[in-house]
């Protein structure tokens, strides 16, 4: 079928907000004006994000929303009306599945921080391609996933969003996601009846926005950008991933959607990758600030490589755009063709795809959460005995909101599978929350908390963030917060200038302390804190990031059993306004600050990790031999615990004429004996300074938790690096 112009713009829009387009009447879908509008405006349309969506912004909910057992059928009465009064060209379907899919009867799993402490590519695979089953077979054929951002500012209300402040780690997560989510499929190939394709956000580097600020401008160097935030999206891009969302933020000044180097040069002439570009919302209409008017906006967007809008007007002004010369009509044709490869890539154009049934994911979520709990340390009171009289205390200690993180659905009234730490804990414990998120509760709270407090054998305090979101907030034209919300304290539109805990909650540990019995502190939160006042008041102290439904019953295991196994995925600082703190910075000449030596007060890394070294060895392998495909193995012992535990392989680069960084991850597993060995090849020893590895000659000392030895990269002549 030859596509008028008019049609062929309609399929690089995605204007429409889904929950607008349909309504669920008196027990049955029905489609809206806002549908038949656009559908007679351009004939058809590319692609419609969020039917299935609920949450706060949309105003959907378990009153009024799709019954998750019939949202096939709420897509078939859109797909119906879009075909038969339309080009008859099918619609994707999009949602949100940034750790789960936000939709009514979702499974919500932790967030990507929490899944980034648990350091397991294998179950975050699994995790994966659960939710991608699942999302399936309720008709969605594209998945807006998160895990692209690199966390290198805790001041960014979307931290929990990022698997870590590490790109081998994001990477490494990256890799599984896509690999879980798309079943393996790569290039062109069919994305198969059980999953869905995915578009990875955000690219590139949002998470290098001036002062943690959401969006805003990131100003690094073509290094910085390589080395740290492309290393993600080059790791998704090599497995095929269906598409990408260029970032709000700007590159240097150049916004992400307007950035040809990026979208075109670095995606698709560099790294060979040819899928769908998708804008985030209104990234093309805030375009306005580097463009003239909305035509002009539209012309940079798709000129750069963008194929796709979200509830952009700009996009709707292409045609203005083409009879000024803005851009050229095989700009438009391009983005249209890669819509179209989308389309058959996940079956619209073929027989109609029946898939299987959704997996039981349960399992692999309590996992997951129990696997995020971080032991940061322990002077001697764990595990907590069963017979002990434990006073729970805290805003977060039965919450389950709390647990959640942002971008989650309405969990069913009645949800078995839920549990805060207090309603894991059961009938063991006394409760009083003593203070809110951000507030105090006032002196009668207080005083509650003095008098359980003296009558336990020890006190757990549950302290930390929300990203909690309510129905009466205020909300920007993208879903991010606007204003206040209540005692929100993550998520997006969430940055904060103070990473501090508060100060209510900092009194209920300086209370807690003087009651001189055992204090363990656990902070749930979706973003590094500074807490050093809060671990010289605790006993012991975990940090866990926002870890799902079932996290109280992780966090109960952890007290009681041992279990916590979890590492820090992000650096915390030592103090509030003391950044930059990422284990990867360069080594500096300066010597940090005035009041504060050393900036970082817990490293990525820490928690229960068991004494290991690295076998002392020669280790010798030419860029030759590296650019060719081949490794080295470098082995590593240690203390078999015989439980689950992730080991780690550091390393710091030497590089002529590079500062190197005081240390990266080169790899990491979760294993169960010991020893672990490490294939190190180009991926691991080769230089990212322009977003993919490169060989070079470098010296690179490695280690895990001991002494490091050296592995080196000579040139293919042999010389070493400072023969260079």
């Amino acid at each position: 079928m030859k596509l008028s112009l008019r049609g062929r713009i309609g399929q690089v829009n995605q204007r429409l907000k889904g929950w607008e387009a349909l309504r669920w009447i008196d027990g049955a879908p029905r489609v809206t004006d806002v549908l038949r509008r656009e559908v007679d405006r351009f004939g058809g349309i590319g692609a419609i994000y969020g039917v299935l969506r609920a949450d706060p912004w949309s105003a959907v909910h378990w009153h009024n929303g799709i019954p998750p057992e019939r949202s096939a059928e709420a897509y078939a009465a859109v797909q119906d009306y879009v075909t038969r009064n339309g080009d008859g060209i099918p619609v994707l379907f999009v949602e949100e599945a940034p750790h789960g899919l936000q939709a009514l009867g979702g499974t919500t799993l932790p967030v990507n921080l929490a899944l980034g402490a648990g350091m397991d590519a294998d179950l975050t695979e699994q995790l994966a391609a659960a939710v991608a089953a699942e999302a399936r077979a309720r008709g969605t054929h594209v998945a807006l996933v998160s895990g692209l951002d690199v966390l290198r500012d805790p001041r960014w209300g979307r931290a929990e969003e990022c698997f870590s402040e590490d790109p081998v780690l994001a990477a490494l997560l990256v890799a599984a996601t896509v690999r879980g989510m798309q079943g393996g499929s790569t290039g062109t190939e069919p994305i198969g009846a059980g999953h869905v394709a995915v578009v990875a956000k955000h690219f590139a580097a949002q998470g290098a926005g001036i002062g943690g600020r959401n969006g805003s401008g990131a100003p690094i160097g073509s290094r910085e950008l390589g080395e740290i935030h492309l290393r993600p999206a080059f790791a998704a891009a090599r497995l095929g991933v269906a598409g990408f969302m260029a970032a709000y933020n700007d590159v240097d000044g150049v916004p992400c959607s307007a950035n040809r180097a990026l979208l075109t040069g670095k995606l698709r002439e560099e790294w060979g990758w040819d899928g769908v570009v998708m804008a985030d919302g209104t990234a093309i209409d805030r375009l306005r600030d580097s463009a003239p008017d909305p035509a002009a906006a539209a012309a940079l967007a798709l000129r750069a490589g963008v194929d796709l809008s979200l509830w952009d007007e700009a996009f709707t002004h292409l045609e203005q755009a083409l009879d000024r010369g803005l851009v050229e009509e095989r700009h438009l044709d391009r983005a249209v063709d890669r819509v179209l490869a989308l389309k058959r890539r996940v079956g619209l154009f073929g027989e109609p795809v029946v898939p299987p049934p959704a997996r039981d994911v349960a399992t692999l979520v309590d996992r997951a959460a129990r696997q995020a709990v971080v032991l940061v340390h322990d002077h001697g009171v764990l595990p907590l005995d069963p017979a002990a009289t434990i006073v729970l205390v805290g805003p977060n200690a039965d919450d389950l909101d709390a647990q959640l993180g942002d971008y989650t659905p309405p969990r069913p009234a009645d949800d078995p599978a839920a549990s805060t730490v207090r309603s894991a804990l059961g009938a063991r414990v006394v409760y009083t929350p003593g203070s809110r998120v951000r507030t105090a509760l006032g002196g009668e709270a207080l005083a509650a908390v003095d008098e359980v407090v003296a009558r336990a054998d020890v006190c757990v305090l549950v302290l930390g963030g929300t990203s909690r979101r309510s129905y009466e907030d205020e909300f920007a034209a993208n879903g991010a917060v606007e204003g206040p919300a209540a005692d929100t304290t993550n998520g997006e539109g969430v940055d904060l200038a103070s990473i501090a805990l508060p100060e209510p909650q900092l009194e209920l540990a300086r209370r807690a302390r003087a009651s001189g019995k055992p204090v363990v502190a656990v902070v749930i939160d979706g973003r590094p804190r500074a807490l050093t006042e809060l671990a010289r008041l605790a006993d012991a102290l975990f940090v866990v990031p926002f870890p799902g439904p079932s996290g109280g019953s992780a966090i109960a295991s952890a007290l009681f059993e041992g279990t916590a196994s979890g590492l820090l995925p992000a650096s915390f600082p030592v103090a509030d306004g003391v950044f930059p703190v990422a284990h990867d910075e360069r080594l500096e000449t300066a010597r940090g600050y005035l009041e504060h030596r050393h900036p970082v007060g817990i490293p990525f890394g820490s928690g229960a990790t068991p004494p290991a070294r690295v076998r002392e060895g020669s280790y010798t392998i030419s860029a030759a031999a590296l650019n060719n495909g081949s490794t080295l193995t470098v082995t590593v012992d240690f203390a078999d615990p015989g439980a689950s535990v992730v080991v780690p392989l550091y390393g710091r680069r030497h590089e002529l004429g590079v500062r190197p960084r005081r240390r990266s991850l080169l790899a990491v597993r979760r294993v169960t004996s010991s020893p672990v060995e490490f294939e190190l090849g180009l991926d691991e020893l080769g230089s990212w300074a322009t977003g993919q590895p490169i060989a070079v000659p470098v010296d690179v000392d490695v280690w895990s938790t001991g002494e490091p030895v050296r592995v080196r990269v000579t040139g293919e002549d042999g010389s070493t690096p400072w023969q260079r």
